[in-house]
């Protein structure tokens, strides 16, 4: 198959989002597919660049003309709302591409699906997040887990998120028209969770799209496996290493900050008794805590490699979100390690600590996360048994079984439109 990937984010910028692109493109380039990627343009990169076996087009925005809009001219974002330059010139990228699919991930995918009108092609819809249907793309309203958009709540919402009136009604605005062009020009949905797929489903496509049969898929997040490197990235790996207790400790991989639920981890763990260390890895934010609590410790801007090597030393993992998470990676990392892992719901996590190997706690209490935390700390045989089902229940995620699942829904809607090359 010819396949066109168009995501809002792709590498050299670092982000799971942008690995993501970058996995999936590679991995189907390995399958014999031509593959061309579309993301957006930065400043200082080429238009258009081979990477590996797969091409890389960049397109410009509106705001590239108005650089006075653009918040951080280092990595620009897709707008919630089809972009006219953008569009411009994904028309000559598709028409040299000639894709037999296109795969669109992010707020990109309004300004592709205007792109592709009247050509015939299927698209396909990836969600990562809830962004098709909600301005902020959390879900959270309020501090809780939305019930799903509305406008008067969904404007509030908004307002308060980018700071602003005019910010929150042009986003939720643009979101609404974007779900209008999307339900016409979709033909399947691949979400990465069941829980993502249920809310997208219902907020989205709702109950038809004028009578067309649209494909339906759930393909989880990729566990990526890439080597260490070379011994220069030992070293640095050893230095990391080195910062941390001797002895297991808790740990937690994200953001350090209120969304992912650290002011509830910190709650928590003073509730334990005789707890191990608690380490934060991740990155550092306006609401991040200013202290932490004696034995806990927080370091920033680890590499992904000392991150996995973490795992090795950890007790156990915790993902606390106070969000309904889609389908977080570092716990899908934290199983694949052998480390029992705690999660919370409702989101996309249940999928990820499926089949006993981990545990579920309610978003946002910090009493039932104390007692699963205490729970584990106090019984290494019942880690043990969680930390050899979360092995297995890894290896869904693996880079080989997740690509074969792209190939197999790109596969079925080409078929399905009978638009794939001879």
């Amino acid at each position: 198959m010819r396949i066109l990937l168009a995501t809002d984010h792709f590498p050299p910028f670092i982000g799971g989002a942008h690995r993501w692109g970058q996995l999936l493109a590679l991995g189907l380039a390995r399958r014999g597919h031509e593959v061309n990627v579309v993301t957006e343009w930065h400043a200082g990169l080429p238009r258009q660049e081979r990477s590996g076996d797969v091409t890389v087009h960049r397109i410009r925005q509106l705001r590239t003309a108005l650089p006075r809009f653009v918040g951080d001219p280092r990595e620009r974002h897709s707008p919630p709302f089809p972009d006219p330059m953008s569009i411009r010139d994904l028309r000559p990228i598709i028409s040299a591409c000639a894709p037999d699919a296109v795969l669109a991930h992010g707020w990109i995918a309004s300004s592709v699906a205007l792109a592709l009108a009247g050509r015939g092609i299927p698209l396909l819809l990836s969600a990562h997040d809830y962004g098709y249907f909600c301005a902020t793309r959390s879900l959270l309203y309020r501090g809780k887990t939305c019930t799903g958009p509305a406008p008067r709540k969904c404007l509030g919402c908004a307002s308060e998120y980018y700071g602003g009136t005019a910010k929150g009604a042009t986003a939720v605005a643009g979101v609404a028209g974007s779900r209008l062009v999307l339900r016409r020009s979709m033909a399947g949905l691949q979400c990465v969770s069941g829980f993502v797929d249920e809310v997208t489903w219902r907020n989205l496509v709702g109950d038809g799209v004028d009578g067309r049969e649209l494909g339906r898929f759930i393909i989880p997040p990729f566990l990526d496996t890439e080597p260490v490197g070379d011994e220069s990235a030992a070293d640095e790996i050893a230095s990391w290493l080195a910062k941390l207790p001797q002895e297991p400790f808790i740990l937690f991989v994200g953001a350090i900050r209120r969304t992912k639920g650290v002011h509830v981890l910190i709650e928590a763990y003073e509730l334990l008794t005789n707890p191990p260390p608690l380490v934060l890895m991740g990155t550092f934010h306006e609401d991040t805590p200013d202290h932490f609590p004696p034995g806990a410790m927080a370091l920033a801007s680890v590499p992904h490699a000392a991150v996995m090597a973490a795992w090795d030393r950890a007790m156990m993992g915790v993902a606390p979100s106070i969000w309904p998470e889609p389908c977080a990676t570092v716990s899908i990392e934290c199983l694949s390690r052998g480390k029992p892992a705690i999660v919370t719901v409702p989101g996309g996590m249940a999928d990820v600590v499926g089949d006993g190997a981990g545990i579920t706690v309610p978003q946002g209490d910090a009493t039932a996360l104390a007692e699963a935390m205490q729970s584990l700390i106090e019984d290494p045989d019942l880690r043990e048994r969680l930390g050899r089902r979360g092995m297995m229940h890894a290896r869904r995620f693996e880079g080989d079984v997740v690509v074969s699942e792209y190939e197999r829904a790109l596969g079925e809607m080409v078929e399905a439109s009978g638009s794939c090359a001879s």
